[in-house]
Order: structure tokens, then C-alpha cells, then sequence
């Protein structure tokens, strides 16, 4: 395990052609000259050109590298977050740390900032959730994101994962983030959420990274892998429902309150869970402790706990068709094969006049069922039908945001909002590890 802070490669923006970058104070090229001011970022046949404001071209090359100055920053417009999530929008972000412009194959480039890990972990803690969410919180979200990455890291190289099934009959998939190739991780939903400064509006976000400076969360000498997602929909889910099939012991099924309950079992008892609303930490309508721990777009989204969507037939035809690729014709069953314990469906078979095919894991289950993703696979389906008998709708009604797995952000935010501390808040959702200051 690490004996000192690493600094992490996070890709801001990636295969861009063209960008502008606001340089505000200081940054050097490699060549001792210093930057200033606005830029103009280009691909051109597999280089990166960097224009000064004046549109002189300053430097170009296969890798372009600004080392920041004291305390200088950068500006990037027009950075997509939520991206192909129903959230999904640009902003203007501002960032700490070196820029990294890499050139691809092609006319486009990957924008990479380099950063020392704690710098990274108070920026994302911040744009995860609110910076005025409760101290205890933010140390728990804290020491979750750090363990996560720095996990993910060691796992980076590793192989004889289990492959994914792709055939004409059977498409079981998931997406991680080892496979990233020249950074260490996005700055989206699919690694974790990184906005820049402009997100650190709280003393409370400075106080958790220095109270929790290099801890970590560790299980049999090994750094965990801490996975968390914004609601479990009382009770959380294991690794193998959304990735590959390991265990992992200390992500296992927990419900998300004092009361022990059983899990999801069988299609009953999905209906019974998911059609239901049992009191758990992350069942809050409390407005005003929402708008307290959630982002501002975050809470554009009031029914995370129990959900409902309905699709005519033929527009979900349509969409399945759209986000699949595959025709299935007349739509006749959507059926659930496996379940997690929390409800969420990891192979779901659907039944069309043209082809059956069964689809998975979690995260592909939500692509295909809707124009951007379901809030979870964790959802029971009813149909009505028409006169002549033939299906006219289909109704999923579903519970919890996110995978579901690990620590559960609202959860723990109500949590910490009940007077719990983060040490309680990580040995509720993550059972058996424990907590180790490694530098």
C-alpha cells in the first residue's frame, strides 16, 4: 500500500478537436516560457497546436504540457457533465493543477489535468454532493472516493477479469473504468463527478480532506474498493449485480436504516419491495435537507426513492431499437432473470416477434429502456393491453438512483443529518473494513 500522496491524471475533456482555455496567472512550457491569458486549443493531423490570445501559435506537439505557477488556476468552457444521462448539460469549470493536451489518432485530443490526490478529492466531494452537506458526511464521502480511486488504480493493470457475454442471443456488459488509456479517470458520472473550484463553497469541504488526509478504508491488508451511488432505495446491492462476478465481503447486502430486512429473493418479492415505500434513511422528502446535501441539478430529480416510468409499446420499441441496434419487432415480455438483493436486475430477457435477447448488467439494462438511463434496474414491469389483447403500455415502477452498491450518498447524508459520524456512517455501509491512515 502507498506510504505518500500520489497526483492523479483526470481527463476533462476528451476527443475534442478544438477548445479555449482561460489561463488564469502563470503557467510554464516546457521550455521555461511562461503563459498567460486566453488560448486556443486545436488538433491538427494527430498534433496539438496552443494559440495564444492573439492567435500566434505558441507550441505544438504530439503532448503539450502547462505546469501551473503558485497559485494560478485555468478556465474551461463549455465542459459536458451527465453526460448522455437526462441531467446532461455544459458548464464553465475552473481547475488547480498542470494541463496535459494529448493528441489522438485523428483531429482530436484528450484536455488532462494533473493533479496531488487530495486537491482532486476536494473538488470531487463537492461536486458529488453539496459542499454545505454535513461535516460528518463529507469525511465519509471523503474517505469512500479516496479509497475508490486509489483501489482502482492498483487494479488498473491487472488481468483475467471475467469477459463480458456478447452474442446474437445473450448481451451482458459492463463499463469500468481500467480501461481508461493514457489517464486515470474522467471527470464525469462514469468515474466520478470532478467540477472544478467553483463547486468548494464550503469551509466544511476543506475541513473533511484535512481531517481525513490519507485514510482509507481496508479489508485483509488491501485498500477497498469503496463503490457509492446517489440511493440505494433501502437496501444496497452487491458488486457482481453491476460489474463482474466477485465478491467483494465488504460490499455486501445492507439495509439502509436500523432495521435488519431480508433481500429481494424472488419476483414477489420485488413486487412487494418496489411497489411499497419502507421507511429507510434515503426515503427523505425533507426539501429543506435536500437542497442542504444535493447539487442544484441533482434536485431536479425529487423521485430517487420509489419511481414510476410509462412507455406506449411502440415508443419503447422504438427506443430499444434506438439503443440497442437490434429490431425486436412487436414487443410481447420484458422478464426479469436475475436479481440482486436490492432488487436491481442484472440479466433481463425481452421478448419481441423478431428476436429474444437477454440483456445485462445494470447499467445496460437502464441504457436500453430509456431515451437517456432508468434511475436503477431495480423496477417490477406491468403491461396493459388493448382490446384485441395486444400489449398498448408498459409500466416500470422502480426504486433507488445509481448501481446502488457501497455507500449510499443520501443515506449517509441523512445519516450524518441524525448526528452519526463518518466512522459510523462507513461501518454501516462497508462491514468488516477498517480504517487506516497510510501517509
Amino acid at each position: 500500500m502507498m506510504k505518500r500522496e500520489p497526483h492523479i491524471l483526470v481527463a476533462l475533456l476528451q476527443n475534442y478537436r478544438e477548445a479555449w482555455i482561460f489561463l488564469q496567472g502563470a503557467f510554464a512550457l516546457g521550455d521555461g516560457r511562461i503563459l498567460e491569458g486566453r488560448c486556443t486549443v486545436i488538433a491538427d493531423e494527430g498534433m496539438v497546436s496552443l494559440a495564444d490570445a492573439s492567435g500566434r501559435e505558441v507550441i505544438r506537439g504530439k503532448e503539450v504540457i502547462l505546469s501551473a505557477k503558485g497559485d494560478s488556476f485555468f478556465t474551461v468552457s463549455d465542459v459536458k457533465i451527465g453526460i448522455d444521462f437526462h441531467w446532461q448539460r455544459t458548464q464553465e469549470q475552473s481547475f488547480r493543477g498542470d494541463l496535459i493536451f494529448s493528441a489522438l489518432t485523428g483531429s482530436a485530443f484528450n484536455l488532462i489535468n494533473r493533479i496531488p490526490l487530495e486537491d482532486y478529492l476536494e473538488c470531487v466531494i463537492s461536486s458529488e454532493m453539496s459542499a454545505e452537506a454535513p461535516l460528518e458526511f463529507l469525511k465519509a464521502q471523503a474517505i469512500t472516493a479516496r479509497s475508490w480511486l486509489v483501489s482502482m488504480l492498483a487494479k488498473k493493470n491487472m488481468k483475467g477479469a471475467p469477459a463480458p457475454i456478447q452474442t446474437e442471443k445473450e448481451m451482458v456488459v459492463w463499463q469500468d473504468v481500467n480501461d481508461h488509456d493514457g489517464f486515470d479517470v474522467c471527470a464525469d458520472d462514469h468515474c466520478q463527478r470532478y467540477q472544478g473550484i467553483t463547486r468548494i463553497l464550503s469551509a466544511n469541504v476543506h475541513q473533511a480532506i484535512g481531517l481525513t488526509r490519507g485514510k482509507f478504508l481496508v479489508y485483509q491488508g488491501e485498500i477497498c474498493d469503496t463503490r457509492y451511488g446517489k440511493c440505494c432505495g433501502g437496501q444496497t446491492e452487491v458488486f457482481a449485480t453491476a460489474w463482474e462476478d466477485i465478491r467483494y465481503d465488504y460490499l455486501s447486502n445492507v439495509s439502509d436504516d436500523d432495521t435488519p430486512r431480508a433481500p429481494v429473493c424472488t419476483e414477489h418479492d420485488a413486487k412487494r419491495w418496489l411497489t411499497g415505500r419502507p421507511k429507510t434513511y434515503c426515503d427523505t422528502t425533507d426539501e429543506k435537507l435536500l437542497k442542504q446535501i444535493l447539487p442544484a441539478f441533482d434536485q431536479e430529480t425529487p423521485d430517487f426513492y420509489r419511481w414510476q416510468v410509462r412507455y406506449e409499446r411502440k415508443q419503447l420499441e422504438d427506443i430499444i431499437l434506438r439503443k440497442s441496434g437490434m429490431d425486436f419487432g412487436c414487443l410481447l415480455d420484458i422478464e426479469p432473470l436475475e436479481r440482486g438483493p436490492s432488487g436491481r436486475i442484472s440479466r433481463l430477457k425481452i421478448t419481441g416477434s423478431k428476436r429474444t435477447v437477454i440483456v445485462g448488467k445494470e447499467l445496460e439494462i437502464r441504457r436500453w429502456l430509456s431515451p437517456s438511463h432508468l434511475l436503477s434496474s431495480a423496477f417490477v414491469v406491468s403491461v396493459e393491453k388493448d382490446t384485441e389483447g395486444k400489449i398498448s403500455h408498459f409500466t416500470f415502477h422502480g426504486g433507488g438512483w445509481g448501481h446502488g452498491v457501497g455507500l449510499c450518498q443520501i443515506g449517509a447524508a441523512v445519516m450524518a443529518s441524525k448526528g452519526f459520524k463518518a466512522e459510523e456512517i462507513l461501518a454501516h455501509y462497508f462491514k468488516g473494513a477498517e480504517l487506516k491512515k497510510l501517509y
